[in-house]
């Protein structure tokens, strides 16, 4: 996998008078079904988060309220991806290190998982990651 694989989507939204309303459905809009549902907030505004990659989770991060940077590193190559839209958010494919940054004063970041946590999913160290990253590049 690589940063390239990782894409905005948007997402169906609906206005009227009495304001918008967007959704997402797994398996749809978003090219997996939905197993966990959280959100960050309340997020100092020089706060880094994330700050790990996984080996199979896919994520669908979207800015529910306020704008964020979301840094994308496949081992390769690195992409910086400006979050501010509620009707569109980030598809991240599995094997990509993740750091969000810049919060805007009040950002919620949204996040649908494709699997249940699990942390022998996660990578919590950098470098531990760039060496399975080019194990599974060979």
């Amino acid at each position: 996998m690589s940063v390239e694989d990782c894409r905005l989507i948007d997402v169906p939204s609906f206005s009227d008078p009495r304001g918008n309303l967007s959704f997402v459905e797994g398996g749809g809009h978003i090219p997996f079904d939905i197993a966990r549902v959280y959100y960050i907030w309340n997020i100092p505004e020089q706060a880094v988060r994330g700050a790990h990659g996984h080996r199979e989770l896919q994520q669908f991060i979207i800015p529910a309220s306020g704008s964020f940077n979301v840094v994308l590193d496949d081992g390769r190559q690195t992409r910086t991806v400006h979050l501010d839209r509620p009707d569109q958010g980030l598809y991240i494919c599995p094997m990509i290190w993740r750091d969000v940054t810049q919060f805007s004063d009040g950002a919620v970041c949204l996040a649908l998982a494709s699997l249940p946590y699990d942390e022998a999913d996660y990578f919590r160290d950098y470098r531990e990651f760039l060496d399975e990253a080019s194990r599974r590049e060979r």
